[in-house]
């Protein structure tokens, strides 16, 4: 279709609601949408297939749809878009659309629905798709009138992909999809009361800066933010510019790369000690982007307990919702971080004594528990395959410009732990939601928007089981995507919580039979999908293992890791007691030592003596 002139797109035409719908998405930028037809939305279909524009990916699975359009949306900074049919189809998008919400992933959502004169009859594959999702939207819209549909669509990417970004639903009913309107565009936006502050308060500003000024041992609280705002940039220049150390969270890995000097890995349940213990003993936390989350505070009444926080994020929502906030600021993480930057290289007032010099002590000993407790492992016998061998490696073969696209549970956070993020936007997972089968389908969705990079999508087997019919949809589509099952034959982290806190009553969470028996063969299933299936059960083949799979670019490559199954994820703080109870590998029973593979310990001076009371409630 040939571009119009801007008078032409202007002119009102003749369309079908339907048409109105493509022409409407394909105005606002949208290049692929996710999805599978069905009644309600077939209208819909037929004008799309005509669409030079907007490429239609047909995936096995409306939640496979939803975490592509969100994988699509993480990798490239656009609006990802996701489309399904009335009743089951809308249902099956729930999962992806709440985990988007979580994430603050932009995203739009388009569902047909059942005729205008047949909502709240019951009728056949109905359901309240825009009350369902109204909890976990930031904003829906049920669309009766076909001349709505311009203006629904480009106030929805608006919502999707301004303030804090997060997903938007879309519900048109099949006779508005059937009828004859008109189509002109650029519509008429009218959203009263959305006025998102992008601008911080010159004020707060000051007070951050004065506070920074009096701190001595200040911490860069970097959150998920920072990615979705584009502020990684600001995030470097503020950190390099004060000399105060930087912790990313698991939304914020690769907002500040991982090799600098300043940088002092992840916080939280299972971050590393110098974050954790960075956290715990600073005097100031700069929190920016990020939502004072359980899984980074621990037990909220000891979290970082002798720190004054400075709080800045897009949501005023999130300030003091979790940890009050001695100074909080409102605005786009990007504006912030540079008003920052401005007020403190003014040299002005406070400004002045916000420099390098002031913090370099501090600096110096978080630096230097970095290089004294790395995040590491032990084996736990002496030939077998430690997944967190396996997820180094690929990190170290692929490197920092492929895409990481992570499944939940253990494999997750040994994908956080042991890959350098150097970049944003190359590290995707389900934080907040922590979602599983999240994995194959992002990193489709991933690779769909960053065709020229490597994507691996790294899984358990358990994850894996989830939504691997999506990898039908990639050999059909050419999207030449790599998984790795870091395959323990169990559902890892819940194995070893059981391990920890359960007495080892492993309920429920073998996913074999019997230690051999492959249920499914993951090579032979990856086969006849059309994959290019191997499997690695030595340390001694996986350099060949990785090299062969990454040397395959013509179609999708499952790699079956068969590793230790009693390998577990370190540090750990157990739930709801305080992050001073940060247990490290050597703080349990003694396993078969690696040479090459050290287990980290606390500093001497740290409490990491778990309450056994509540552990073993647990």
């Amino acid at each position: 279709m040939a571009r119009r002139t801007e008078a032409a797109r202007r002119t009102p035409e003749q369309v079908t609601g339907a048409r109105s719908l493509v022409l409407a998405l394909e105005n606002v930028g949208a290049d692929v949408v996710f999805g599978i037809p069905g009644g309600a939305i077939l209208p819909a279909y037929d004008p799309l297939m005509d669409s030079t524009k907007v490429r239609h990916i047909l995936v096995r699975h409306e939640q496979g749809a939803g975490h592509a359009a969100e994988g699509y949306a993480s990798a490239t900074g656009r609006v990802g878009v996701c489309m399904a049919t009335s009743g089951p189809g809308a249902t099956n998008l729930v999962t992806a659309i709440a985990d988007a919400h979580m994430d603050s992933v932009p995203m739009v959502a388009i569902t047909g629905q059942v005729a205008s004169a047949s909502i709240g009859t019951d009728a056949f594959q109905e359901a309240d798709i825009r009350g369902i999702t109204m909890p976990i939207t930031k904003h829906n819209y049920l669309v009766t009138d076909p001349a709505e549909i311009p203006r629904v669509i480009a106030e929805a990417f608006h919502i999707a992909n301004t303030g804090r970004p997060g997903p938007v639903l879309v519900d048109i009913a099949k006779d508005a999809l059937q009828a004859t309107t008109t189509f002109s565009w650029p519509p008429q936006i009218a959203l009263p009361g959305y006025h998102p502050v992008t601008r911080p308060h010159a004020k707060q500003i000051r007070e951050a800066v004065r506070l920074m000024a009096a701190s001595e041992r200040p911490v860069l609280y970097a959150g998920g933010g920072i990615i979705r705002a584009g502020a990684h940039d600001e995030l470097l220049r503020l950190a390099e510019l004060t000399g105060i150390p930087v912790v990313t969270t698991l939304m914020a890995r690769g907002a500040f790369p991982d090799g600098h000097d300043l940088h002092l890995g992840m916080p939280g349940m299972h971050g590393s000690v110098a974050a954790v213990t960075g956290l715990q003993r600073s005097d100031l936390l700069i929190a920016v982007g990020a939502r004072f989350d359980d899984r980074v505070t621990g037990q909220l009444s000891s979290f970082a307990p002798g720190a004054k926080v400075i709080h800045a994020d897009i949501d005023p929502a999130e300030i003091s919702k979790n940890r009050v906030a001695d100074v909080p600021i409102v605005g786009d993480a990007r504006s912030i971080l540079s008003e920052l930057i401005t007020a403190i290289r003014a040299g002005d007032g406070a400004g002045a004594d916000v420099r390098p010099s002031r913090y370099a002590a501090w600096a110096s000993t978080t630096s230097q528990w970095t290089k004294d407790y790395p995040v590491g492992y032990q084996a736990t016998s002496p030939d077998g395959l430690m997944p967190q061998q396996v997820i180094a490696r690929i990190g170290e073969v692929a490197g920092p410009e492929a895409v990481y696209a992570a499944g939940v549970g253990q494999h997750q956070m040994w994908a956080a732990q042991f890959i350098d993020y150097e970049r944003p936007n190359s590290w995707l997972n389900s934080g907040g939601a922590g979602t599983m089968g999240y994995a194959v389908p992002a990193a489709m969705g991933a690779k769909v928007g960053q065709p020229d990079r490597v994507v691996w999508a790294i899984d358990g087997d358990g994850c894996f089981q989830m939504t691997n019919q999506e990898l039908a949809t990639c050999v059909i589509n050419d999207i030449p995507i790599k998984v790795a099952i870091i395959n323990n034959s169990s559902l890892g982290m819940v194995r070893q919580w059981q391990s920890l806190f359960y007495n080892e009553r492993y309920s429920n969470t073998d996913l074999h039979t019997s230690v051999g028996n492959r249920i499914p063969d993951f090579v032979k299933l990856a086969e006849a999908y059309g994959c290019v299936g191997l499997r690695c059960e030595r340390p001694e083949d996986l350099e060949a293992t990785i090299a062969e799979a990454m040397s395959i670019n013509d179609r999708p490559v499952v790699v079956d890791f068969v590793v230790e199954r009693d390998a577990m994820v370190w540090p750990m703080v157990p739930a709801g007691v305080s992050n001073d109870a940060i247990q490290t590998a050597r703080d349990v029973a003694p396993v078969w030592d690696r040479e090459e593979s050290e287990a980290i310990e606390q500093p001497e001076d740290a409490d990491h003596s778990a309450d056994q009371g509540e552990r073993g409630s647990r």
